[in-house]
């Protein structure tokens, strides 16, 4: 069993694996840049280690990661999400210093890093994937030619993207001729990599992932799916667990097909399969070799502590579920609060959180790493907290997730929570028939007004004068 873990991330999900890891009687190393040096994550591990003044560089080198897991007497290292987590380099210094990874083999993330070649691996395995080209295009001439068989629109995306960045719809040649040159930089910025590839745009699909995990004793299951279609710009608002679109028919299809791709890799630990559902088509889009953000929601229809297994795992321990054993019940959500200004194009607010209340009560989950009192630095995601309601029913689960983020308060920056309330009271969301382009055909939510609740006004009134009695 693994002893000593070094957790190379920040945020939420480094609290989340601090606990987890004292759950396991795992001692957890955190790491943290200048800019964290007060963060939740280097409060609550065991111990913690500066890793520079620079707010990124630190987290992004994987050598000296693995070195101070050497150093501090770490047997493994956890990479969270973001940052080095689908980097195969970091994978293989780990097992070059005999440090476990908590993840799958630098083969298989580079193997399915490449969007190309994961297409390629799931067309093998008879994994149904979008029309597209076999590999990546060397010019906007060829683009240009293949969309042209293909058929507008189509999807300019990076072979090496994630995250919902690198990518492009086009809807004729004029504006793939115009997205080709801006996808190549951002591809160039973000991956290293100015690969890019064409897929068939599928047209308001709905985006449903599976959630895997896999032993190294060729056992892999399913955990259901999770119903990722509310989103803005390829970056996931909402996610719900179970989908409430999938007939029971179509729940076990996508589950096997899960299983088979994760199969066909030689998958090891949790990652996610993820996919695109249209007029009951079912196609392969792209696998995440990693715990994803909305992992806690399929833990909660579940009862299978998602982080607790990769740890297991990674200690060369088998599966402490079979397939047969999985049930899930009720339904899910997860807000992903964001400290952003949604009637401002979603511009991002950081600043310091004057005052934090976490909502509670039955059913009721905050995963975050903020506090009353802390600054959310510029420098990183401007997610401060996700939101996580379940209930036996749909409708129950609406009115908790409503009523969860009225109980909040997060005061000192702008977020997303008001926009929430309104995607919730929506008559097509609140039907359970929703798709990718639930948000853009919706502009009306963002016509709210920001009511002050009468003990915030009291609040910002005693504020202000004890700053005028120089109190």
């Amino acid at each position: 069993m693994i002893k000593k873990l070094l957790i190379a991330n920040r945020g939420e999900i480094a609290v989340r694996i601090v606990r987890a890891c004292a759950e396991m009687n795992v001692r957890s190393v955190a790491v943290f840049a200048e800019p964290d040096r007060h963060a939740l994550h280097v409060k609550r591990a065991d111990e913690a280690y500066f890793i520079g003044e620079d707010p990124l560089a630190g987290y992004l080198n994987p050598r000296k990661l693995v070195n101070l897991a050497v150093e501090t007497g770490c047997d493994a290292l956890h990479p969270g999400y973001g940052f080095l987590s689908e980097n195969a380099e970091l994978a293989e210094i780990c097992a070059e210093r005999g440090i476990r990874f908590v993840g799958p083999s630098a083969e298989v993330i580079r193997r399915m890093g490449d969007k190309t070649e994961a297409r390629r691996s799931m067309i093998k395995a008879g994994v149904p994937v979008t029309p597209g080209t076999e590999g990546n295009v060397a010019n906007v001439e060829e683009a240009l030619a293949a969309a042209d068989g293909i058929g507008y629109p189509v999807m300019l995306k990076a072979t090496s993207g994630g995250g919902g960045r690198g990518i492009r719809r086009c809807n004729s040649r004029e504006e793939l001729a115009q997205a080709y040159p801006r996808v190549i930089s951002e591809a160039t910025k973000a991956f290293g990599s100015a690969d890019v590839f064409l897929e068939k745009c599928i047209v308001e699909p709905k985006h449903i992932e599976a959630q895997i995990l896999a032993d190294s004793f060729g056992n892999t299951v399913h955990l259901f799916e999770r119903d990722c279609s509310i989103q803005r710009r390829n970056q996931k608002l909402i996610e719900i667990a179970p989908s409430p679109q999938l007939t029971p028919e179509q729940r076990a299809y996508i589950g096997d097909l899960a299983v088979r791709a994760a199969r066909a890799v030689g998958y090891e630990n949790a990652g996610t399969v993820e996919f695109l559902l249209a007029e009951g088509e079912v196609y392969f889009m792209e696998m995440n070799t990693r715990v994803q953000v909305e992992h806690t929601i399929t833990e909660e229809i579940t009862g299978i502590d998602i982080v607790r297994e990769q740890i297991r795992i990674a200690s060369g321990l088998p599966l402490s579920v079979k397939q047969e054993d999985i049930q899930y019940r009720g339904f899910a959500l997860q807000f992903r609060i964001n400290a952003e200004e949604p009637r401002n194009n979603f511009l991002p607010c950081f600043g310091k959180i004057t005052r934090y209340y976490a909502p509670g009560g039955p059913g009721v989950r905050t995963d975050t790493a903020i506090y009353t009192g802390y600054t959310i630095p510029p420098y990183y995601d401007s997610m401060c907290l996700k939101l996580i309601v379940w209930a036996l029913t749909w409708e129950e689960a609406l009115a908790r997730g409503s009523r969860a983020l009225d109980d909040m308060r997060v005061q000192g920056v702008k977020t997303t929570a008001t926009y929430y309330q309104q995607i919730l009271a929506n008559p097509d969301f609140r039907s359970g028939q929703f798709n990718t382009s639930f948000v853009d055909n919706h502009p009306e939510l963002l016509n709210y007004s920001i009511k002050r609740k009468p003990g915030e006004l009291a609040l910002a009134i005693a504020a202000a004068i004890a700053a005028h009695a120089g109190l």
